[in-house]
């Protein structure tokens, strides 16, 4: 690979190209972009992205991403409580949000269960989920996991974890996202619609 004529171009073109799914040219393009703007912009966006880093926090209640301890949902009274919809990370909680259709709180897990890929139960934010369990109020955890092996792994696990807390007076209920979710398929590329009524018309989970 030929080194470009600027170091500093060069460096740029680098760093940038350190993102997923950006290749050499991509990051070229974007670089070059930023280079003919105004420098009031290339700082607005480098001061952006520096006070993402040092100040977004992760929500203490559902580890979603947020400006504050807790998240605007977790922090919404008009939110339905009882039922946390588990998902795999933040852009899922996006793509549900977009659907319109679910009115509970989330949980984050930060992953899937992937033991080819070194990720393991203790990896994930499941303790935390059986802390919230632990405390009451929940009673309805919906499992909105990607069709794969890893997701349905993931949440075989989870309800086997939360069927041994002892509950009072309350019989928790299970469920998963109807498979109008393709099998194999990420949550984050389902189409709206389609993740909006699988979350409506969600069926009981046994486990199996």
């Amino acid at each position: 690979m030929n080194e470009l004529n600027s170091k500093l171009l060069e460096r740029a073109v680098t760093e940038v190209g350190k993102l997923p799914g950006v290749g050499r040219k991509t990051a070229m393009r974007l670089v070059l972009h930023l280079l003919r703007g105004g420098t009031d912009e290339v700082e607005a966006l480098a001061n952006a992205l520096v006070h993402l880093k040092r100040e977004v926090k992760y929500c203490q209640v559902c580890h979603n991403l947020s400006d504050t301890d807790t998240c605007p949902i977790c922090a919404d009274k008009s939110r339905d409580a009882s039922m946390v919809c588990v998902v795999e990370d933040i852009r899922d909680v996006m793509v549900i949000e977009n659907t319109m259709q679910y009115h509970g709180l989330y949980h984050v897990l930060g992953g899937l269960i992937s033991p080819m890929d070194g990720i393991g139960p203790s990896n994930l934010q499941i303790d935390s989920l059986c802390r919230r369990i632990e405390t009451g109020g929940v009673k309805e955890v919906i499992f909105a996991l990607s069709s794969t092996m890893e997701g349905d792994t993931t949440a075989f696990y989870i309800f086997r974890q939360l069927e041994k807390i002892p509950l009072k007076d309350v019989e928790l209920k299970y469920s998963t996202i109807a498979r109008g979710i393709s099998v194999g398929e990420e949550l984050e590329y389902a189409d709206e619609l389609t993740l909006g009524r699988s979350i409506i018309n969600r069926i009981q989970y046994n486990g199996k």
